[in-house]
């Protein structure tokens, strides 16, 4: 399965758990960890768990191993990691915290020339 069928595959699953604010992001010309990250919200720390497992689930019944789940099902951050995708599950707080999309905003060559500008 392609990156692009996996993350249709991902969104699907977290749409009808109803994570909130499904957010996808290339990252394939920023890492060479994964092609796309997708980030999504939930409403409690149960909720998060519960969008994390039912990744897991849908991966596996897909023919997808996941490579790693990082973080406890019941916290406000979970990461899945299932090779070219990676899947970041977390609580409005800690979304809000991280500003994980804003992190991923920033091309490597602009932060060359921020350095060169000081």
């Amino acid at each position: 399965m392609n990156s692009e069928q996996l993350t249709g595959l991902v969104t699907e699953a977290l749409d009808n758990l109803k994570g909130q604010d499904i957010t996808v992001l290339d990252v394939a010309d920023k890492t060479s960890i994964a092609d796309v990250m997708v980030i999504a919200t939930g409403t409690s720390d149960r909720h998060v768990g519960a969008l994390a497992n039912e990744i897991v689930v849908t991966a596996k019944e897909a023919g997808e191993q996941p490579l790693g789940v990082e973080g406890e099902m019941k916290s406000d951050w979970v990461l899945v990691d299932l090779g070219d995708v990676i899947v970041h599950i977390m609580t409005q707080k800690a979304r809000d915290f991280y500003e994980l999309e804003k992190l991923w905003s920033v091309r490597p060559n602009d932060q060359k020339s921020d350095l060169a500008e000081a």
